[in-house]
């Protein structure tokens, strides 16, 4: 065990001297390619005007969303009545989509414990 933290010791502070010498020149590099989506002047009262800005912008887009929504899910409600005119490929995409859902769901069920699986002995 003291050998694996002493590796990660010595990992960790040849990734903070590579950040040391390289992350001044990304950082002006990155800010260079940038430069015109940064607001003049800097200052806090311009940052809460575009926290403002975007708050109520994506506030203003809800309405056409929430449209969106409906006519899409009043799509889906014609094609599940008429399911006997559904394609092959459709019916594939579908299930293809659920099955993913239902992976993503078991993943994240497994992050949320922690990594562990119960139920099992390992």
């Amino acid at each position: 065990m003291a050998s694996k933290l002493l590796q990660f010791q010595s990992k960790a502070c040849q990734a903070s001297k590579y950040v040391a010498k390289t992350g001044s020149t990304y950082y002006k590099q990155l800010l260079e390619q940038n430069k015109q989506y940064i607001q003049e002047p800097p200052t806090v009262e311009k940052c809460q005007l575009l926290s403002n800005q975007l708050f109520y912008t994506r506030l203003a887009s809800l309405p056409g969303r929430y449209e969106a929504f409906w006519k899409e899910l009043g799509h889906v409600k014609q094609q599940v009545k008429n399911w006997h005119e559904l394609k092959t490929e459709d019916v594939r995409t579908g299930a293809l989509f659920g099955l993913e859902c239902f992976a993503w769901f078991c993943a994240g069920e497994i992050v949320g414990r922690g990594f562990t699986f119960t139920g099992y002995y390992v």
